[in-house]
């Protein structure tokens, strides 16, 4: 049909917002400049773990639950999947708008742009009691939505991932311990599931990135948590890829991290902090890995980086992309890539301790040397968890970076407090040497 226009793990109710910055298209070990922060999206309410996408005509979207009120939808329920969007490069933002409302509430966004026609939009959530994995499509910069149910079961899904490559979309997800993959060869009209690991332990299978090469390979990254004892028990880390659109799959244990730092203080579930790891690939094939993980239980982890040359059946070794100390906490990793060659990351870590910040680092040669570390997050006015030195506390566990058709990096994150404020900051670039500051 066409229709208009997370669970969450962080216990404690905290305000949020969400933050967007901008960097040019760098060289290997150039730095990039940044303008003050912008807010986007609602002004009231609580936004969680933004999904950010930007596609080959200046168009940048941002999709994220809204928990609160949301202006002129007295139907929407809490959260309230909601679009935010650019259509000149993130230099002004429309309203933001619910995509699709549903009456139990929805959860987990992703959005994605094709790379094939660089135009056509999906995005992803959870919604019925986190029952039904939703997929919908847009042609026309997403002012209308084609939607599917990939995934329809009796149990509660998690955290679901998107990838597309022309007609192939594929979305990710977990039941407790299985990891599922629901694909679909028809423009996500129709979906077939299939299990990755069909005799997966007990215990919690988290997605955390996908990415459809150039061939049609198809690279799921996900942590196999324990089910009981998290601040004891390693977590592994996976990359599964197939090479028959979605029908079998390979494993790749690329990593073994330690328990998770402890945040009880913050009202975290024990995982909060723990291993993630998000994936890219660049337009010549090569897959890029980025991972947060500890090598003693309850100890700060660090960044890492790994690329795959050959089809994700062999790796890189690992390389630690942070110049920050062995006591400083790492995580959410944040990854993109577009040209052969090109790949960007980013992640937040306490180097100015116990504040956080988001750093970026990019590379025009895969990852074999990187620029300067950016800091992205900075202090804001009249905004009292966002301090001088960084903000208080990461806000739900995700964050998004893009590159849009100037070869810019947009980057969207949250922040945790009691007030709310989303920015954006602009770059000078090798085209375009200084792009004029956004005004607050």
């Amino acid at each position: 049909m066409v229709l208009q226009s997370s669970r969450p793990r962080v216990v404690a109710k905290f305000a949020v917002c969400l933050l967007l910055a901008l960097a040019a298209a760098q060289q290997a070990l150039a730095v990039p400049n940044f303008s003050p922060q912008r807010r986007v999206g609602y002004i009231s309410g609580d936004q969680w773990e933004p999904a950010l996408a930007a596609d080959g005509h200046g168009h940048i979207y941002i999709l994220f639950p809204q928990y609160g009120l949301v202006s002129g939808c007295p139907s929407c329920t809490a959260p309230t999947i909601a679009l935010s969007a650019s259509n000149d490069n993130g230099l002004s933002w429309e309203a933001p708008h619910p995509l699709l409302p549903f009456s139990t509430g929805q959860f987990d966004p992703q959005i994605v742009v094709d790379p094939v026609d660089r135009q056509t939009l999906y995005a992803s959530w959870l919604q019925n009691n986190k029952r039904d994995v939703m997929v919908a499509r847009s042609q026309d910069f997403g002012h209308t939505w084609n939607l599917a149910v990939a995934e329809r079961s009796a149990g509660d899904a998690d955290k679901p991932v998107l990838a597309v490559r022309g007609a192939d979309v594929y979305v990710g997800f977990n039941h407790q311990q299985k990891f599922l993959v629901a694909a679909s060869h028809d423009y996500a009209q129709t979906f077939t599931s299939v299990t990755v690991i069909p005799n997966a332990a007990p215990g919690w299978s988290l997605a955390g990135g996908a990415t459809v090469d150039p061939n049609g390979g198809v690279y799921f990254s996900w942590m196999a948590y324990a089910r009981r004892q998290l601040s004891t028990r390693p977590v592994n880390i996976y990359v599964s890829r197939s090479s028959d659109a979605g029908r079998s799959w390979s494993n790749v244990l690329l990593d073994i991290s330690s328990a998770p730092p402890d945040c009880s203080a913050q009202a975290c579930p024990a995982e909060f902090l723990g291993a993630q790891i998000a994936l890219a690939s660049d337009a010549a094939g090569t897959v890029y890995a980025l991972w947060n993980a500890g090598t003693s239980h309850g100890a700060p982890e660090r960044i890492y980086f790994s690329s795959s040359t050959t089809g994700g059946a062999t790796w890189s070794a690992k390389v630690d992309v942070s110049s920050a100390n062995a006591q400083v906490e790492h995580c959410f990793p944040a990854i993109t890539a577009g040209v052969a060659g090109d790949v960007r990351i980013a992640w937040m870590d306490t180097r100015r301790s116990p504040l956080w910040n988001v750093f970026l680092r990019s590379s025009s040669n895969g990852g074999a040397t990187w620029s300067d570390q950016v800091l992205l997050s900075g202090p804001a006015r009249g905004y009292d968890y966002i301090l001088p030195g960084g903000f208080r506390f990461p806000f739900g566990d995700y964050f998004s970076i893009a590159i849009d058709n100037l070869g810019n990096t947009h980057v969207a994150w949250r922040s945790a407090g009691i007030r709310k404020l989303c920015p954006i900051a602009m770059p000078s670039g090798v085209s375009f040497v200084e792009h004029a500051t956004v005004s607050q």
